[in-house]
């Protein structure tokens, strides 16, 4: 939806931000050339006033996020004692979340393979849609594994939570037992599975759950399709309350861990956002282009078709934002309305490209962050574990929050250094976003090459003119 506000409103908040963040960085430097603190101090409280008033004329949940990063920074800085009892309050955000979790990939896993009716109905269509998703989601996740552990953005924070003794040495995750770890993904009980927030187990009974609800007729199906359909709905309405609540738990989580740590956690976020970045361009240049050339899709003209969707996911930090132009503007590639339809929604659930390759890129910078040695078998198990929890979670407010905990619940990682991710994630989150609608687009062109029906381009179509 366009924005209504005012020329004058639009102006006044872009003169308040630039004025702001050039006041923020000012007293920032200031701060790094050890210049007197009470005029560095003064300048970056001058810059949180103007962005305080900017967002008055941008009220945004993202830029909300944003600003309180900042002011926790400044709270951390200036006030370490005070910072240090805010921690209560990311405490209650976490609880929150936690809340969530089980529930929400409960309903979006069933929702997602039932929903698109019987198996036959499906068809070829939806194995090879399943596989490519599944193939290339796989991929991402070893990109992001590989590139946190060759930048190492998490080792030196040593981040240590309250959970683990102050005295112990770094920590290692439990030692692998690949039988025991394969009897544990099974759960004996659903409700303990959910009561004990094991989410592994709950994906995997979500996962049969759906497939059962594919094989009864249709009177059965329905009402336990549409009671997963209620829950994902309700619990995504739930999501927004609690994101609500996101700048008070993110802001408090930055202040306590600044007072409590110090500057040096800014330097290990930063080589954070510069690894997602490079893990991101890494994938489409060494999975998505070569599969462009493999398939025989014309490159200049996918790229074409995409840039409009991509580049409004980019701005919005939205999938849902885009899916509409994007799957107009494959239908005008060529795609048959019928692939467009069943493979491009199917790959909101299943094929997050740039999300998964992210979590699995933040999963090893929480074990870094908290000075958590992990093996390749352990790293491979949290790629197993990624590959059902991060499936379903498409159109949930800073989902990446939401897997990250589920995958730090099952693999006994702290919590803590999350927070710190979430700080950051706004930055992350326009390019992952716009990868997953990039992503999305080429599995439809390459499930239409598979199935030989991959047509000219539209005529009167052309998917690059612009629209009113």
């Amino acid at each position: 939806m366009s924005s209504t506000a005012p020329p004058n409103s639009s102006n006044a908040f872009r003169i308040a931000l630039i004025a702001g963040l050039l006041l923020f960085a000012a007293g920032s430097i200031l701060l790094a050339t050890h210049a007197p603190h009470l005029a560095a101090a003064a300048l970056r409280w001058a810059a949180l006033l103007l962005l305080f008033y900017a967002g008055f004329h941008k009220r945004t949940l993202t830029y909300w996020i944003v600003f309180s990063m900042f002011l926790g920074l400044e709270l951390g800085l200036d006030a370490p004692r005070f910072a240090t009892h805010l921690r209560v309050l990311s405490d209650i955000f976490l609880r929150l979340i936690k809340v969530i979790v089980a529930p929400l990939i409960l309903g979006t896993l069933v929702t997602g393979i039932a929903g698109h009716g019987s198996i036959r109905k499906v068809g070829r269509i939806g194995w090879k849609s399943l596989l490519y998703f599944e193939v290339v989601t796989t991929i991402a996740l070893f990109i992001g594994v590989a590139t946190i552990n060759l930048s190492r953005a998490g080792v030196g924070l040593s981040l240590q939570t309250t959970a683990a003794p102050a005295e112990s040495p770094a920590q290692t995750v439990a030692a692998l037992n690949w039988s025991e770890f394969l009897v544990h993904i099974f759960p004996e009980n659903i409700a303990k599975a959910v009561a004990e927030n094991q989410i592994l187990q709950v994906a995997v009974f979500a996962i049969l759950f759906g497939i059962a609800l594919l094989k009864v007729p249709e009177k059965f199906r329905q009402p336990m399709l549409t009671l997963a359909e209620s829950l994902t709905q309700v619990m995504f309405r739930f999501t927004n309350i609690v994101m609500y609540y996101a700048p008070v738990g993110v802001g408090a989580a930055i202040a306590y861990t600044v007072g409590h740590l110090g500057t040096n956690v800014l330097l290990p976020l930063g080589k954070l956002v510069l690894t997602a970045y490079a893990g991101l361009f890494a994938f489409l240049l060494l999975v998505l282009l070569p599969i462009i050339l493999l398939t025989r899709i014309p490159l200049a003209r996918f790229l074409k078709s995409v840039a409009e969707p991509a580049t409004i996911a980019f701005a919005t930090s939205s999938s849902e934002a885009a899916l509409p132009r994007a799957m107009e503007s494959m239908e005008a590639f060529g795609v048959p309305r019928e692939i467009v339809a069943f493979v491009i929604p199917a790959g909101y659930s299943f094929n997050l490209d740039g999300s998964t390759l992210y979590l699995a890129v933040a999963s090893v910078f929480v074990a870094q962050a908290s000075g958590i040695a992990m093996t390749w078998p352990q790293q491979l198990a949290m790629v197993f574990t990624l590959m059902l929890t991060s499936k379903g979670v498409a159109g949930v407010p800073r989902a990446v929050l939401v897997v990250l905990l589920a995958t730090a619940g099952t693999l006994h990682l702290p919590t803590e250094p999350i927070f710190l991710i979430l700080g950051v994630d706004a930055l992350i989150d326009m390019g992952r976003t716009s990868v997953n609608v990039t992503g999305n687009c080429l599995a439809s062109a390459v499930i239409s090459r598979w199935e030989h029906s991959l047509r000219s381009p539209t005529p009167g179509l052309d998917p690059t003119e612009a629209h009113p």
